[in-house]
């Protein structure tokens, strides 16, 4: 399609999300949209565009981390942008968050991801695109269209560049299975499972590994580490198995308390991380951490989607 017969793109980030809208424009060699978000006593904000968007196709870029303030910025900023006439709203959310509740899996508790889908339905938005969904089926919670990225862009060039021998890529449960097997394939290398057992919530009770990893180098994968208490505990007992380094690679760095100085006090030897969400490593005191940019990925696919253009070919592994 003739780029001259397309409509005008914005792009407009949140609050949160203002580093990588800056970085996103940059490789797209467009400003970043002006908008206002003025706070109240009381908590409560109002959005407000500071240029004028009718008819144009508007990409809110908005990471829902931290989750309530950022998620209701966003419902606020598609609600704003449909009352200012744009053409079409597409949510840029590199962090999809809620998105652990997928499914009853127990009695009378809420699935929350389908919630954020209706949410985001019913203020108005017309595209979603995101990366590395916690679970893929959450795409399905949707009426509308959704771009669902991964990872694999950046990671699969980072791990090449290793240049690691006798790799051996690594689940640290049994959920991120297909995850892993993707990356096993196409490096063509060995699978090892980590099967465990939860006492609770961000707690495990005791983890076994399936494979052999011995005078192996691991990489764990997972699409998120929130407390660190799994893959920190899956590192060493890869260690304790006679792994000869382990390395993790994760999408999304929620890194909530203590997860920074387990990571310091466990086997890995680095971990690896997208800039999803905004981690400072250096405020954090991890610098086993280090941070690659998705922005070069979400630009190009900004660029694709306004231009009709397919993104699948993108994509090194699914």
């Amino acid at each position: 399609m003739s780029t001259s017969n397309l409509p005008p793109y914005k792009v407009f980030a949140g609050t949160n999300s203002q580093y990588m809208a800056e970085e996103i424009c940059q490789h797209l060699g467009v400003e970043l949209g002006k908008m206002n978000i003025m706070k109240f006593a009381d908590g409560e904000f109002e959005v407000s565009f500071e240029e004028s968007i009718r008819g144009a196709d508007v990409y809110l870029v908005v990471s829902t981390f931290a989750n309530s303030d950022n998620l209701m910025e966003l419902l606020l900023m598609i609600d704003a942008a449909k009352r200012a006439s744009a053409r079409s709203i597409i949510a840029v959310m590199p962090y999809f968050g809620w998105a652990r509740q997928d499914r009853k899996d127990k009695p009378r508790v809420s699935i929350a991801a389908k919630l954020v889908a209706d949410l985001l339905s019913v203020a108005g938005v017309d595209r979603v695109i995101t990366m590395d969904l916690h679970a893929d089926q959450i795409q399905g919670f949707f009426d509308v269209p959704v771009d669902h990225l991964y990872a694999s862009n950046v990671f699969i060039p980072y791990i090449e560049s290793l240049k690691l021998e006798d790799l051996v890529i690594a689940t640290p449960d049994v959920g991120g299975a297909k995850r892993a097997n993707s990356y096993a394939k196409y490096l063509d290398v060995p699978l090892v499972l980590c099967h465990k057992q939860r006492a609770k919530a961000n707690v495990v009770a005791n983890m076994t590994v399936i494979g052999d990893v011995k005078d192996k180098n691991v990489i764990i994968l997972d699409d998120m580490v929130d407390t660190a208490g799994t893959i920190t505990k899956a590192a060493n007992l890869m260690m304790e198995n006679g792994a000869k380094s382990v390395r993790a690679l994760c999408s999304h760095a929620v890194m909530s308390d203590p997860a920074a100085e387990r990571v310091m006090d466990s086997a890995l030897s680095e971990i690896i991380f997208t800039n999803s969400i905004p981690f400072d490593k250096e405020a954090k005191q991890c610098p086993k951490a280090t941070i690659i940019s998705v922005a070069e990925l979400f630009a190009d696919t900004i660029r694709r989607v306004h231009q009709c253009e397919s993104i699948s070919n993108s994509y090194l592994i699914k």
